[in-house]
């Protein structure tokens, strides 16, 4: 698929400045790299420059994530610990230069978002992620949607894990970066009379093999992050801690020298997916979600759920009651398969992806602020081409209703109307594979979803008022 929609994706951190052009789907297609610095006008000056050298006429927005604390909304940087942009107005410059909207987030932020959407947290309703590099990072999604509180929730840095620790950037004592970051091992490393060329590799090698001195080190950095976590966990309850950064990984593995000991704060805790590459991706998405998601852009309610689920029965009670339009993929592919006939169940898949561009390529050329309901098995294909099509069809708000039934339930309506449907549609054979299916089909979960069973009588008044609730909020 072409790369129709790009952005360029910017990542501030205490030791690199990273850029990149980034398409729709994720792909990073070209990158740059600078020294990061104290002085906010250099690297604001660095910042600008890697933007101009990677804009294009297809980039779209530039999505900038910022250590710190950041008010989104307004496109401001609050504070910052070892580089602090409050005194620049980053997005001021950046839209001057462009003619481009520009979205700011804290860095965690973004890497966030990248690693829900594509990596290690895909999937997962409710994360909380540690950044581990110069300083620490947090941010903590709920319902798969960033955590703001009145603008700059999320600082799980500054969690405090030692009342009478060392005084920290943000004027308190004993908060988990002074103790556990990348700034902090090189502290403990020079404490405990090592070299500073020392590694956390070299650590763990060290401690493998029986070194006492390599062990207390990994323990006194390990030991303050296990009781954050614990803490975010008795706050947040997540599905999933992730550790992120350049240090991340390394964290996670010297947590085996800190096991968690209260049961009730147990979480399942993994390295991040994305590893460096995180932070550019989730602005560039985050940039370009911002920028699909105006007054102006179209909406659409997914109608979702596996063959025989029941989708055109939801689908024609909502239209009916709402008068929105409705795009169905079988609407759209069937004529095909009845003039072109003779098609197998590959041509079949073929034309079902066909068709399916073909509904997003229609709500892209509709008046903007229409909304749209689609009518698709969604996990036919995979999630990013999805997302693609959404971004080219200027569509910034999705709404999804999943519908599900037993697999036996499914397997008797799809045995009822095979010979209603079309040759080229999986016959008696597919049966079992539908069942079977049914059992692992799981919603998008890319927005507000409205779970509707089926095999129970459909209360479209009720679904109707949820939509309209879903969409206004």
């Amino acid at each position: 698929m072409p790369h129709t929609s790009m952005a360029i994706g910017v990542d501030i951190g205490g030791t690199n400045l990273r850029a990149a052009r980034i398409s729709g789907t994720g792909e990073i297609l070209e990158r740059m790299a600078e020294k990061s610095a104290p002085d906010p006008e250099l690297v604001l000056g660095r910042i600008v420059d890697m933007v101009r050298r990677l804009d294009t006429p297809e980039v779209t927005a530039i999505g900038v994530g910022v250590p710190g604390r950041v008010d989104a909304r307004r496109g401001a940087v609050l504070s910052g610990g070892y580089v602090d942009l409050a005194s620049v107005d980053l997005t001021e410059r950046l839209e001057g230069m462009t003619g481009k909207p520009v979205a700011i987030d804290n860095d965690c932020n973004m890497a966030l978002v990248a690693e829900m959407t594509l990596g290690a947290a895909s999937g997962y309703e409710n994360v909380v992620m540690f950044t581990i590099g110069t300083g620490i990072g947090g941010a903590v999604a709920q319902n798969r949607q960033i955590l703001r509180g009145r603008a700059t929730a999320g600082q799980l840095g500054h969690i405090t894990v030692d009342m009478n620790g060392e005084t920290c950037a943000c004027g308190r004592r004993g908060c988990v970066e002074t103790t556990s970051s990348g700034t902090a091992l090189g502290r403990h490393i020079e404490r405990a009379g090592l070299g500073p060329g020392i590694s956390v590799d070299h650590l763990f090698d060290r401690e493998a093999a029986g070194d006492g001195a390599a062990r207390d080190i990994l323990e006194a950095w390990a030991k303050p992050l296990r009781a954050a976590i614990d803490s975010a966990v008795a706050m947040f309850d997540p599905d999933l801690i992730l550790l992120g950064g350049g240090l991340g990984r390394a964290a996670r593995r010297a947590l085996a020298c800190a096991p968690a000991l209260a049961p009730w704060y147990q979480c399942a805790v993994a390295p991040a997916g994305l590893g460096d590459d995180a932070g550019v991706i989730g602005a560039a998405l985050q940039a370009l979600k911002a920028k699909a998601a105006t007054p102006s852009a179209r909406r659409a309610v997914l109608v979702n759920g596996i063959p025989a689920s029941g989708k055109s029965t939801v689908s024609r009670g909502i239209v009916d009651r709402v008068g929105w339009p409705l795009l169905s993929l079988d609407t759209v592919k069937n004529p095909f398969l009845e003039i072109l006939g003779g098609a197998d169940r590959e041509f079949n898949r073929t034309l079902g992806r066909a068709s399916y561009q073909a509904i997003w390529s229609i709500i892209a050329e509709a008046p903007a602020g229409s909304t749209f309901v689609v009518d698709a098995w969604f996990g036919f294909q995979p999630r990013e081409v999805l997302e693609a099509h959404l971004l080219r069809a200027g569509v910034g708000q999705t709404v999804e209703i999943w519908c599900h039934a037993p697999g036996e339930a499914l397997a008797e309506r799809y045995r009822a109307r095979l010979d209603q449907r079309p040759a080229g549609h999986p016959g008696a054979a597919y049966i079992p594979e539908l069942i079977e299916l049914a059992k692992r089909a799981e919603p998008l979960r890319r927005g507000p979803l409205l779970n509707v069973d089926t095999t129970k009588p459909i209360d479209f008044g009720a679904i109707t008022a949820w939509l309209r609730s879903a969409m206004e909020g």
